[in-house]
């Protein structure tokens, strides 16, 4: 096992990265089945779900203790998934039975992210049951397609809540699973110097195991503290 944690994240060239949500693909039961399997293994009521028009996608939301969520995604029939490039990574994981899809980390400056990647970030938006927008930047979909174990970039609009906010959740992410190199990841990230370095005492731990990949990298299992105890999906 690899331990690295959260300290990981603040030595590097974007301000203010942190680990935002990770992504679950609908499996063949379709979205909210899947949703509610998830939030009951959790303890967790799903809820907050929407259309993303630019994506050609819909999610639910099973919020996290700091700061953090599940979004359960699962693709639409419609022109924009067979465009956009995250409408396209959902109907890929779908068609192979649904899953961890990925992980995202929030920043609060997408030009530093856009400069490391190179190349500008896509505008996304959802519209909540109670017809309240949700706006955001993102970035790095394609890098999560060509190689699914790292992350890619999301920047929420200021001037909204965040969307583990809609109800209150004990359960943490603690940990995940992934098939890859954290060398890889810590380059895609733009990290330097050495990991256990310059974390806030505040900012909570995740650990993460990387393993040599049998196959495709990417997320492998996701490790959660709930009432119930330690769960792993």
């Amino acid at each position: 096992m690899t331990p690295i944690t959260a300290r990981w994240w603040a030595s590097g060239t974007i301000y203010g990265m942190r680990v935002d949500h990770v992504v679950y693909a609908a499996e063949a039961e379709g979205l909210l089945p899947t949703a509610k399997r998830l939030g009951e293994a959790l303890g967790v009521e799903p809820g907050d779900s929407g259309v993303h028009p630019r994506f050609g996608t819909r999610n639910v939301i099973l919020p996290l203790a700091n700061h953090r969520f599940v979004e359960v995604v699962e693709v639409l029939d419609h022109p924009a998934s067979d465009k956009a490039p995250f409408g396209q990574a959902v109907r890929a994981r779908s068609e192979q039975g649904g899953g961890w899809l990925g992980w995202v980390v929030e920043v609060k400056d997408m030009a530093a992210a856009e400069k490391l990647v190179g190349r500008p970030a896509a505008p996304g938006n959802r519209h909540r049951p109670d017809g309240t927008e949700v706006t955001w930047k993102q970035l790095g979909v394609k890098g999560l397609m060509a190689d699914a174990q790292v992350p890619f970039f999301i920047e929420w609009s200021g001037d909204q809540p965040h969307p583990s906010q809609i109800g209150n959740s004990e359960a943490d992410l603690t940990a995940m699973r992934i098939a890859g190199s954290p060398e890889r990841v810590r380059e895609w990230l733009g990290l330097t110097g050495e990991p256990g370095v310059d974390r806030e005492e505040w900012e909570p731990q995740i650990d993460f195991d990387f393993i040599a990949p049998n196959g495709t990298p990417g997320l492998m299992s996701v490790v959660f503290q709930t009432q119930n105890g330690t769960v792993e999906i």
